[in-house]
């Protein structure tokens, strides 16, 4: 299994309980899947650079987890047709870190 960060920009008229049931039924198809949580980081409620879907505020939200190539499309698929995620993206995360070069 590899390890994949997620990235969501959610949409600031969600109520507390609203991000949090889409955040469960994410983490419910990333472990239905195969895959395993590593970390749910809210970052909260950020000004943004420029309107997204006419907003200029968004709560971001950073999920890590391991998981098989293939969730991470159906994953996506899932992101891609949830109401209140405006955005988001998805990379691999290294296997380890390389050491600094003196």
């Amino acid at each position: 299994m590899r390890k994949f960060e997620t990235l969501l920009l959610l949409s600031p008229e969600l109520s507390a309980e609203n991000r949090e049931g889409i955040l469960n039924a994410l983490v419910a198809i990333i472990e239905r899947e195969g895959g395993v949580m590593t970390e749910v980081d809210h970052w909260g409620m950020r000004d943004l650079a420029y309107p997204v879907h006419k907003l200029m505020r968004g709560y971001y939200v950073r999920l890590v987890y391991d998981a098989p190539a293939a969730l991470v499309a159906e994953l996506e698929r899932n992101i891609r047709i949830t109401d209140g995620i405006f955005k988001f993206v998805t990379v691999k995360l290294a296997d380890e870190v390389a050491g600094e070069v003196a």
